[in-house]
């Protein structure tokens, strides 16, 4: 019997992998994907026409790249939906607001009224009862050290590059805002517990915990 069917997991579910840089949510949306036979929804990094000039200059593009990660995510969680569900999405449109606007603004790269009207298009937007919100928000987090021991792993220059008084901003982020987040459940898992690619058995307890959580908040019952 298939995972799918052995967990009683709906074809129509939509779940979406969030967590700071480095805890490995590319690595559980393949692998949540390929054991539920569910297609993948990734973020389109390489067609941003802002995220080279952002990085050139925080301050004088983040809104700009801010409100196009929201029409881009606003568009790929509606087209989820109207394929009729059986994805798993990497990076949730509600860490956009939450985590890098919010920080934009504190970090003063970003201007006030920039934020509020960002923050106000995002209401107006996301957070109504007409936007499909995910079925479950699957939290992936870990302590700063072993999160930064992945970054170092994986070895990408700009990561490796940043600061660590960075990650451990963002990381304590994180932290506050999954600790208010209500869109839609949440399931947590701790990293150190859960490694799908030293233990790829793992991930079928993870989906016994999904179908708990699903059924605990009676989602899909009529």
């Amino acid at each position: 019997m298939n995972l799918i069917n052995k967990y009683e997991i709906p074809k129509q579910a939509v779940f979406t992998v969030a967590g700071t840089v480095g805890v490995g949510k590319s690595t559980m949306t393949k692998a949540l994907a390929e054991a539920l036979n569910f297609r993948t929804s990734f973020e389109k990094v390489e067609a941003n026409p802002y995220l080279d000039k952002f990085y050139e200059d925080f301050k004088a593009w983040s809104f700009h790249l801010q409100i196009y990660f929201l029409a881009e995510r606003f568009k790929e969680q509606k087209k989820m939906f109207e394929y009729g569900g059986g994805f798993i999405q990497d990076r949730s449109i509600y860490e956009d607001t939450g985590i890098f606007a919010r920080m934009h603004y504190e970090e003063e790269t970003m201007s006030k009224t920039d934020y509020e009207t960002y923050t106000s298009l995002f209401q107006a937007m996301v957070m109504t009862p007409y936007f499909p919100h995910p079925d479950l928000l699957i939290y992936l987090e870990g302590s700063l050290d072993h999160i930064l021991t992945r970054i170092n792993e994986r070895g990408r220059s700009m990561e490796k590059n940043t600061p660590i008084s960075y990650w451990e901003k963002m990381h304590a982020r994180y932290e506050n805002w999954i600790d208010s987040f209500n869109a839609c459940p949440v399931l947590r898992l701790n990293i150190k517990d859960y490694d799908v690619i030293n233990n790829p058995d793992s991930i079928e307890e993870i989906i016994e915990r999904i179908s708990y959580l699903l059924k605990q908040t009676n989602r899909f019952t009529k």
